[in-house]
């Protein structure tokens, strides 16, 4: 065989890929184990801070604990369970963004009340809307607020309030499904985790995406939440900004101020009370972080706002102009938001963002130490224009992963269009030897001092990142900016939707069929072959999983079922290579010859069935989403695995067999399959005729019962309707699955919301009809189903009262 060395290192690179990772899967699988055992015998708390007090500090094979379980193969939704989310594309931002940003009083207080309005009782929001702004400024005068640049096509001073609500209601549907597309394309980009997103029938801008097997659910919040609204902006003078802060004081120290402000900072105040330690002032930077005197005394925030700011970095290019513990941020921005203080920073054209991090420092053991308080950034708005930043996301032409050389520091490399990179070089000019911030979604993500004009369209965001951190940022810019923020109304950590003993039939069942192809092919090809082509059935499993290991993929019933039909082709190709050997022996080749033929003659077949295959699989994994991409997936990585095992190493093998003339006997025949097939007495072909009216009627039966009876949708086609079912004691989801499939037609998916007591049953019957009785019935249905879970005379309405917790 040729280039068999090329093979062997091919095998063995591939081999420590597969076992570094599955070691990180043992590993990781391990480490859960410990931590349930904990959580089991000590207590959620105990486990939790063991977790994350491992995670940082215990390495495994060189890498923290952490990345082990990160770089671990992950398991679907369907076995493991994983994150519901529901997120809600807010239609008020997106009025508020086609209006340019408009900052009158009408339209605010319309949008205010169109919000409130929708958020208490419902409703159309751009009908609250325009009602509310017709009772303040009068009708057809919709159009002095949107008759912007953005929507100058389709609006002018002429337009009446009905053409600009056409409008608006067209241009708030694009703008849900673009966000729908762009979160669909970022959680695409954050794994092969299989996950499933679909628009909420009934909502106007809601949104589902349940995610399988998520170990990060703070760092997949960022993700969704983020709109990639990148920024750049010109920063304040920070004496001006301090100057700004002490007049801001005046204002908390008036009457008015303190009854709007005093309510919000106890009530942080009462919910966390972490004060900042002295630690600071251990290493010198007490400057710095003049905020560790500050307590649970609410008041001190509000009456000394000034005094907290970094006057260590005043006059030396640093935007940060003042440090906060984070129990205090969200008094911060209630304080700021006070419409005098408002007016104020308008008057002075300076607004105030906070950093993405919160401020650390290495202490002597060089450990990473985190001081717990955040950097709130001076920004100068005297240069913007309606509210807008010197510099938007649209400059950004693409988005990638670096590293700096020597530190191995990661970065986001950008690289502008030619119209960003003209502007760009012109706000560099502008600012040379000041801080310019660059803003995602509102949050300074680094404010780098300016050295000199940077020309050519080439600029990077660096903040001390992770490669996690990075990648998602990468990812969000990539994915583009939606038109308003989708704000995540409901996140539920959900059990797996598929019960223990499925689960458990389905792996049997796998195993089962695994060891009978292995019997099958000792019986029909003698111990050796038989023996041969399960080691490459071994091998083949072995580098499915380990790949699907390297990617951080999440295994599910799609997938195994992706995993099992390669496995089948595997068997297929050797039967073929086999089945040319046995031809070649007959034709009285040596052993060693007619395997050479063998190998030669099927290699075309074998090739042609595993291309075209492969090529099905990328169409699946391209066009189809969720359960489709995870047997795709599977299913592409065991064909490439069947193809270097079974045409590839096998003949190695052998050739090494013969080497040692331990193969000189061998037939590929046993007792069995000696006579198979030889001579038969039946005239198949004679009978042809006859045989074409079987699959003929299959085809006719199938055509009428398509066009009579139809297909029998799926809840994931169809979608349906959810009802959250709460117990009094714990409950197997496939218990209450078997109860409500008779009840409910069949049409009926189970699955664990929470903890052990909680199901969210989904279903999609009748699903067609409006007819408000509808839900009534289906309530009853639910009832009657699992009546027997329930305690001793539970009514009807004491269920829909007390133990459905919330449909939709």
């Amino acid at each position: 065989m040729q280039n068999k060395g090329f093979v062997k290192l091919i095998a063995v690179a591939l081999t420590l890929i597969c076992c570094l990772y599955l070691a990180f899967t043992v590993k990781s699988r391990s480490f859960k184990a410990e931590v349930e055992q904990i959580a089991a015998t000590e207590g959620q708390a105990a486990a939790e801070e063991y977790q994350e007090k491992t995670l940082d500090n215990e390495f495994f094979l060189l890498q923290k604990m952490r990345n082990v379980r990160e770089m671990s193969l992950g398991f679907g939704l369907d076995l493991e369970g994983g994150m519901n989310v529901i997120l809600e594309v807010s239609v008020s931002d997106v009025l508020k963004a086609l209006s340019d940003n408009n900052d009158t009083d009408n339209f605010k207080a319309a949008l205010k009340y169109a919000s409130d309005e929708n958020a208490k009782n419902g409703g159309d929001v751009i009908n609250l809307f325009t009602e509310k702004f017709q009772e303040l400024a009068g009708k057809d005068q919709l159009c002095t607020v949107f008759a912007t640049q953005q929507l100058r096509d389709k609006i002018n001073a002429k337009s009446t309030d009905e053409q600009v609500k056409e409008v608006l209601r067209s241009e708030v549907s694009s703008a849900i499904e673009s966000s729908f597309n762009i979160l669909t394309n970022r959680i695409d980009q954050f794994g092969v985790a299989q996950p499933n997103i679909q628009r909420l029938e009934g909502t106007e801008g809601g949104i589902m995406i349940e995610l399988p097997g998520v170990k990060e659910p703070e760092r997949v919040r960022k993700l969704l939440e983020g709109s990639a609204n990148l920024e750049f902006w010109e920063c304040a003078d920070l004496q001006k900004a301090a100057a700004v802060l002490t007049e801001i004081d005046k204002i908390l120290d008036s009457e008015s101020a303190k009854e709007e402000t005093v309510a919000e900072v106890t009530e942080v105040a009462e919910t966390d009370t972490t004060a900042t330690d002295s630690i600071a002032e251990k290493k010198g930077l007490d400057k710095v972080l003049a905020t560790k005197k500050v307590t649970a005394d609410s008041t001190k925030v509000v009456k000394n706002f000034a005094s907290l700011m970094d006057k260590s970095g005043m006059g030396t290019g640093s935007s940060v102009i003042a440090c906060f513990p984070k129990q205090y941020r969200r008094t911060i921005d209630s304080l700021l938001a006070i419409p005098a203080v408002e007016q104020l920073l308008k008057a002075e054209n300076i607004s105030f963002k906070w950093g993405n991090k919160q401020i650390t420092y290495v202490n002597e053991n060089r450990e990473e130490v985190k001081t717990g308080l955040y950097p709130l950034h001076a920004i100068s708005t005297e240069n913007s224009i309606n509210g807008h930043a010197n510099m938007e996301g649209d400059a950004i032409a693409d988005a990638s992963e670096a590293y700096k050389q020597g530190t191995s520091e990661p970065y986001v490399s950008m690289t502008m269009n030619p119209n960003g990179a003209s502007d760009w070089a012109r706000l560099t000019k502008a600012n040379l030897k000041k801080p310019v911030a660059i803003v995602l979604d509102n949050i300074v993500y680094t404010a780098p001092t300016v050295q000199s004009e940077i020309t050519g369209g080439q600029s990077e965001i660096t903040g001390n990142f992770t490669p996690e951190e990075v990648r998602d940022l990468v990812n969000v810019l990539k994915s583009g900016r939606m038109p308003a923020p989708a704000r995540i109304t409901s996140c539920e950590t959900i059990g797996p939707s598929l019960g223990a003993e499925s689960i458990n039939q389905g792996m049997w069942s796998c195993l089962i069929a695994f060891i009978i192809l292995m019997l099958y092919m000792i019986a029909m090809y003698g111990v050796k072959p038989g023996m041969v082509a399960n080691g490459a059935l071994i091998m083949n499993l072995f580098f499915t999983v380990g790949i699907l290991s390297s990617f951080q993929a999440a295994l599910t019933m799609s997938g195994i079922a992706g995993m099992v039909l390669s496995l089948g082709m595997a068997v297929d190709a050797n039967v073929l290579i086999y089945e040319r050997t046995k031809e070649e022996l007959k034709s009285g080749k040596r052993v060693q010859e007619a395997l050479s033929a063998g190998y030669s003659n099927a290699f075309s077949a074998i090739f042609d069935s595993n291309l075209t295959s492969i090529i099905t699989g990328i169409i699946l994994f391209y066009f189809g989403t969720g359960p489709i991409r995870g047997f795709a997936t599977t299913m592409i990585i065991g064909l490439g695995a069947n193809f270097l095992t079974a045409v590839f190493l096998t003949r190695i093998v052998y050739e090494a067999l013969l080497a040692k003339e331990k193969l000189n006997n061998v037939t590929f025949t046993t007792s069995i399959t000696k006579d198979l097939l030889q001579n038969p007495k039946v005239n198949f072909l004679g009978a042809r005729k006859k045989g074409y009216l079987i699959p003929a009627t299959i085809i006719v039966l199938g055509a009428i019962s398509m066009a009579t009876i139809g297909l029998n949708n799926g809840i994931d086609f169809t979608g349906g309707r959810n009802y959250v079912i709460r117990f009094d004691k714990e409950v197997q989801t496939e218990a209450v699955r078997e109860l409500l499939t008779e009840q409910l037609e069949g049409k009926v998916s189970v699955i664990q919301i929470g903890t052990a007591d909680q199901v969210r049953v989904s279903t999609n019957y009748k699903i067609d009809s409006n007819d408000p009785s509808v839900d009534q019935e289906i309530e009853q249905k639910l009832y009657d189903g699992v009546k027997s879970l329930l305690p001793d005379g539970t009514t009807v309405s004491q269920f829909t009262d007390s133990y459905i917790q919330s449909s939709q």
